[in-house]
This record gives C-alpha cells, structure tokens and sequence, in this order.
C-alpha cells in the first residue's frame, strides 16, 4: 500500500492483554501498516495479568484509522458506560474501513450503537448479551459481516488478524506474516464449550459463576439505559 494504513487499538483498564497484543502483533507486520494505541491519557494502563501498556496516543489527537480495533476484558461494564469512550468510537466508526473487536470488546462496540443489525461474535460465556444491544450472537472464532469484524475470545484475536490481512491483501501475504512470526497452533483439546470435555466446561463454569453472574446484571442494567435512549 502506498499510503500509511492506520491500525489503532483501543486501551482500557483492566483490559485483556493478549486481545490487543496477538492482533496488534500479526497487524503491524501487514505492509504499511502504521500502529496507534489509544487512551484518554498517555499514562500505564493495567491489563488483567499485570502487565502494563502505554498507549502512543490520545483519543482527542488519535487520527482518523482505517481499522478500528477493540480489545475486551473481564470488567467491560465501566467502559461500557463511559460516554467519552463511546463517542470517540462513533465518530472512529464513521470514517473507519474496518470496526472490529475482540473477546468482550464486541460488547463495548454493540452499546456505541456499532452493531445494531450486524452478526458478531464474543467471549464463549458473554455473547448472549449482544441481542441485548441488537446484535446476533455467532459461536464462530470469526465472524465477518461487512465492514465489521467480530472476534471470539482472547486468542482468537491473532486469527482475526490473519483473516483480515487475507481479506485485505491477499492469501500470500497472510501466509508470509503468518510464517514470519512462526504461527502454527498446536493445543490440546478442549478450546471451546463445544470441544472440552463437559466435566471440564463444568468445572470452568462453576470457577466463573460469581463474576458471570455480576457481568450479567450490570450488562444488562447498561441494556435498559441503552434501550431506553
């Protein structure tokens, strides 16, 4: 590409590091690629595994991008009701070839009013709570509905980056980026709800139940205020 093409993520406390970090590494490596980090303020973020991220940017100097990118995390609902966040993520949206997520971070995107009538994908244990917000839960790693690309949870934000590259410029690129950063998966079993063992589903279940369930009553109390707007 002859021009920059603005990649930008959006940092948020408590984030998800490898949501940003796994597709941030595949992205950077796309010809052209020019990469922003945005927050309110250039100062540590904290991330869920206590690994800090600076941001590069701000969000009032961060430039128009052409992929905007969302990663998620565990305590999304202050995000989710931060109206700043939101409106910076609009006026992103409107100029932006591609508004992608990933993980929870579809959640943030669905309450900017960014996936009213798309399909998109989310967390495993999350996603039920996009139709909340007028959006169609998919259990796919995945899911491309026009200009919005949607992401399942944290390491499928580096497949998500793969399929874009693909869809942007082609298979022989993807596989040059892919083999440059060694890319070749090879987990045990088990990666979703519909491959674990159940005993295994259950047991992760059971771990999750008591922040799930809190999750669940502040999501839905910001789909009240959301519907209701």
């Amino acid at each position: 590409m002859s021009q920059p093409y603005r990649v930008g993520f959006l940092l948020w406390p408590g984030l998800t590091q490898l949501d940003m970090t796994g597709p941030a590494q595949v992205l950077s490596r796309m010809p052209g690629a020019e990469m922003h980090y945005a927050w309110k303020v250039i100062e540590p973020i904290p991330s869920d595994c206590g690994l800090p991220l600076m941001p590069t940017i701000t969000l009032a100097d961060c430039p128009q991008l052409d992929i905007l990118c969302v990663p998620g995390g565990a305590p999304v609902a202050p995000v989710m009701r931060d109206d700043e966040v939101l409106q910076w993520l609009r006026r992103q949206a409107a100029g932006a070839e591609f508004v992608t997520s990933v993980c929870t971070g579809s959640l943030i995107l669905a309450v900017a009013g960014l996936l009213e009538g798309y399909r998109a994908g989310c967390y495993w244990a999350s996603g039920q709570a996009l139709p909340l917000f007028g959006a169609t839960f998919v259990e796919e790693r995945v899911v491309f509905d026009r200009d919005r690309i949607t992401a399942g949870g944290v390491t499928s934000g580096i497949d998500f980056a793969f399929r874009l590259i693909e869809h942007k410029l082609g298979r022989d690129v993807a596989e040059m980026v892919q083999l440059s950063i060694e890319y070749d998966p090879q987990p045990i079993a088990g990666g979703t709800p519909h491959n674990a063992r159940p005993e295994i589903v259950e047991r992760v279940r059971a771990l999750m139940a008591s922040r799930l369930s809190e999750r669940a009553a502040e999501i839905a109390e910001i789909a009240a205020h959301y519907r209701a707007s």
